[in-house]
């Protein structure tokens, strides 16, 4: 089923068949790029962390029967010799995507040896995403499906707040809302607060912080404030196969970044809807556990194994997977 509850016609996904193989290479990926970093876990040193996970990531990439074009990457060419924006990856033979990708959404959580690390790719039709890269971050508002048509990011957060318990049916003090804890969300927070919701505050990691807002069998109901751009893209690829809620509006911090995304053909005042980010429904979200969290377990360590967990969200037919994979320690590390 569809993640608004219709019936798809089979006939309607044999076009898109040739992605079921293609989300499985791409978990190769994210499992590469997790287990390479993982000897880094905990040992406060975050590039060399993030490094290992590109090069990891960088080498199954090119192994896929695809034609990528990273649309967010780790960078400029000049600052990024791999995974770089405008970069070809795979083989170069197949179907055209965009993709994102980022090694490590939680570099200082890996080397910190903190929850909620994940490696992440999210892929979608040539042409669809949304280039914002022009400008670093983003305000969000993420919810699970009863927030489609309730909740909206130009209305105070105690009216969303109010209006989703309502479509939850439950208690305003029963309600969860995360926010990355960063001095710019004090008033966001003590505002979360004053309605009498509870905040689950996230050091890192925003991009699972809006896919458990969204995954109806999580304790967060909302996920809101501003985190990066790209990570908003991302979890927009995501938030297609769960069937719920996303709206964001660019956060230029100074003039300067305003107008460069004004250059870039950015509309900078528009509240950006889920098709705004990404177009269509044919979307592929994956992502494995570096560290533990509360949507994927970390990289595991024993006996000779390595144990990785890893989602795959597909737009198109709404469904979440999760692949658990046993990897022979010798090969790897």
């Amino acid at each position: 089923m569809t993640a608004d509850h219709e019936i798809v016609d089979p006939s309607d996904l044999i076009p898109l068949q040739p992605d079921r193989n293609i989300a499985l290479e791409l978990v190769r990926a994210t499992e590469a790029a997790a287990i390479r970093s993982s000897p880094f876990i905990g040992r406060g040193q975050k590039e060399l962390a993030d490094g290992a996970a590109v090069d990891g990531m960088r080498a199954f990439l090119s192994t896929v029967e695809f034609d990528g074009v990273v649309v967010i990457g780790e960078g400029e060419k000049d600052s990024a010799p791999m995974l770089f924006n405008g970069e070809h990856v795979g083989t170069g033979r197949g179907r055209s995507y965009d993709i994102a990708v980022d090694p490590i959404d939680g570099t200082t959580l890996t080397a910190e040896g903190r929850n909620n690390a994940l490696s992440v790719i999210a892929m979608s039709d040539r042409g669809t995403m949304l280039d914002a890269s022009s400008v670093f971050y983003m305000d969000k508002l993420v919810t699970g499906p009863a927030g489609v048509g309730v909740v909206d990011i130009r209305l105070p957060i105690a009216e969303n707040i109010s209006r989703l318990a309502a479509a939850l049916g439950k208690p305003i003090e029963e309600m969860v809302v995360s926010v990355l804890n960063r001095p710019r969300h004090e008033k966001l927070i003590a505002d979360i607060r004053a309605t009498g919701a509870g905040t689950r505050l996230m050091s890192d990691g925003d991009v699972a912080g809006g896919i458990n807002a969204a995954r109806h069998d999580a304790r967060t109901d909302m996920c809101v404030g501003v985190g990066g751009s790209p990570e908003g893209i991302v979890t927009a690829c995501a938030i297609k196969a769960l069937g719920g809620h996303i709206q964001g509006k660019l956060w230029p911090r100074d003039d300067a970044e305003r107008q460069r995304g004004i250059d870039a053909g950015l509309d900078m005042d528009a509240v950006l809807e889920a098709d705004d980010m990404v177009k269509g429904s044919n979307t592929i979200f994956v992502a494995t556990g570096v560290t533990d969290g509360a949507l994927v377990a970390g990289v595991k360590r024993h006996a000779g194994y390595l144990y990785t967990e890893s989602v795959v969200l597909r737009g198109h037919s709404g469904t979440m997977r999760r692949v658990s994979s046993d990897h022979l320690e010798s090969k790897w590390l």
